[in-house]
């Protein structure tokens, strides 16, 4: 429920803070005295699009403010979705600045558009000339359906079914599509797998294998190096052995003179054993340097398939192709693995299907209950708004298509006339009875459902007399579950609200401004009289006037 609405530097409005009740207002005045401006107002803190020229001062920021009263709309869940501070009078605030930027705030946390726009579709509803094509939309039509059928808490549980039942289905499509794509390359990754097996890779092989071909290779060259080193160490004359003990036997004489000595002696001793370690060393090599040409062919052949292999996989090293082994494994074992995914997967959709199917069958069969009851409903409200002959035809069939709201289409037809056929109520119905429906539907809903504050904005238009009167009865009689606004230019409907406001334009100065003000009772008496006659008020309009507001 709106309680009250602050606005500030908005087109023709400098500044206005008015309240409101929870009942039926009726909002009057001139044709461009500013009652756009209102509507306007309300569709930014609803999540309108707004610009710079909506600011009355372009040095100064717009600011409109509302408050909502929102404990009846069960709306804790949306607001801890959108990580909101939840108050059951929630202030709604929108500003435009000087540069153009637009910011939007609820209970004074930042929210985005799209975050106002949910949330506004929960407080308010602006009923324009322009909605009245909703009732074409098949949509539309289903919802107002489902709302004299009690199908709430079925259609949660079917969104709920249909949405696990979609997600069954991407991941069913996605493996599928998967498994098709793999199938393709299956033969050959089994094939590349099988070569990297084949080729029985180590890490570290490849220094190995390098290692041993450059020894391979030049066997003859290394033993003679080694022949000429092992020469040199153990000549018995002059060879580096001998000439290391020559040197130790000098100095182990002097070694006990100074400690300089003996340092020098322990070095030369060491020196020594690692020269006959090396020699030994050396010596045993050398036995095992053979020339093996079958040894050299096969370290050579590896090595080539090692290169051959890191060319085709564009690898550097060895542990890169093993990886890629790894990966080659792991496609070739989820190929194999696909199919029994699959098959639970086929198995959870058709349990999916199953449900979906049959919470929509329950739909069917309680819109089909439903028909007859709005039905009838419409056709009474419109007798009462002088369309006695209207007659509504809603077929809902059941399809095999799923839909957001089950599996049914619906097809509304009219006919206003006796002796006139049916046709879409799109195409059939004139703008003014067009609204008439509307009024009708809103009216049902209204016993159904918690709808949000509703503004009818100039729904009268086309209609007068005592079905204007019928009108203004049937918002009143909404207002007694919601709160109602009319926008009216008749006076039946004007004197049927609980408070009557007035939206009035002034000349201050050079400029103009709109202001919205509510009426008191001489006041309004005065507004209706002047709308059944004009400003030369005349005994008569006056107590037309005061009759119709008694």
């Amino acid at each position: 429920m709106l309680q009250t609405l602050q606005i500030k530097n908005f087109a023709l409005i400098e500044h206005l803070h008015i309240d409101f009740s929870g009942r039926f207002s009726t909002i009057t005045g001139e044709t461009g005295a500013g009652k756009s401006i209102i509507l306007g107002a309300l569709g930014l803190v609803s999540g309108n699009r707004a610009d710079l020229t909506s600011l009355k001062d372009k040095e100064q920021k717009c600011v409109v403010e509302a408050h909502f009263k929102i404990s009846d709309y069960n709306l804790t869940d949306f607001f801890t979705e959108n990580d909101l501070d939840y108050e059951d009078v929630t202030i709604i605030r929108r500003e435009i600045l000087p540069s153009g930027k637009s910011r939007a705030f609820v209970n004074d946390s930042p929210v985005n558009l799209t975050e106002l726009q949910q949330l506004g579709n929960y407080l308010i509803d602006i009923h324009s000339q322009q909605q009245t094509r909703e009732l074409s939309d098949e949509l539309y039509q289903m919802q107002i359906l489902d709302a004299v059928a009690g199908n709430d808490q079925l259609l949660e549980t079917y969104k709920k079914q249909y949405t696990a039942y979609k997600s069954v289905v991407t991941k069913l499509k996605k493996l599928q599509e998967q498994k098709g794509t793999l199938s393709k390359e299956q033969d050959y990754n089994t094939f590349l797998l099988n070569e990297l097996v084949a080729a029985n890779l180590k890490a570290g092989e490849q220094e190995e294998l390098e290692a041993s071909l450059e020894k391979l290779s030049n066997v003859e060259f290394i033993k003679e190096q080694v022949a000429r080193a092992l020469a040199l160490a153990n000549e018995e004359q002059i060879g580096s052995i001998q000439n290391l003990k020559d040197i130790k036997g000098a100095l182990q004489k002097i070694s006990g003179l100074s400690p300089e000595y003996n340092a020098f002696y322990e070095r030369v001793s060491s020196l020594l054993i690692e020269l006959d370690d090396i020699a030994d060393s050396l010596s045993e090599n050398y036995e095992t340097l053979t020339n093996d040409p079958e040894e050299l062919e096969r370290v050579n052949q590896k090595l080539q398939l090692i290169y051959a292999l890191q060319k085709k996989h564009q690898a550097a090293t060895i542990e890169e192709l093993i990886a890629i082994q790894e990966e080659l494994e792991g496609k070739v074992v989820l190929v194999e693995g696909l199919d029994d995914a699959i098959k639970d997967l086929e198995t959870q959709g058709e349990k999916a299907k199953a449900e979906t199917d049959a919470t929509a069958a329950l739909l069917h069969e309680q819109r089909q209950r439903a028909v007859p009851i709005l039905t009838d409903k419409i056709t009474a409200i419109l007798q009462q708004l002088g369309m006695p002959n209207a007659r509504f035809k809603f077929e809902v069939t059941a399809s095999e298509a799923y839909y957001a709201n089950g599996k049914d289409q619906m097809n509304l037809q009219f006919s206003a006339n006796k002796g006139t056929d049916f046709g879409l109520l799109k195409k059939v119905a004139s703008g003014g009875e067009m609204s008439r429906i509307m009024l009708a539907i809103k009216a049902i809903l209204a016993q159904y459902s918690k709808l949000p504050t509703i503004i009818f904005d100039e729904i009268d238009t086309g209609v007068s007399g005592e079905i204007a009167i019928k009108m203004g009865d049937i918002m009143k009689a909404m207002s007694s579950t919601m709160q109602v606004f009319a926008i009216t230019h008749l006076p039946q409907i004007a004197a049927k609200g609980d408070q009557h406001y007035k939206v009035a334009k002034t000349t201050q100065g050079e400029t103009t401004v709109s202001e919205l003000r509510l009426l008191t009772k001489d006041e309004r008496i005065r507004e209706i009289a002047e709308m059944l006659s004009g400003r030369d008020v005349s005994e008569s309009a006056l107590t037309h006037a005061k009759a119709l507001l008694n």
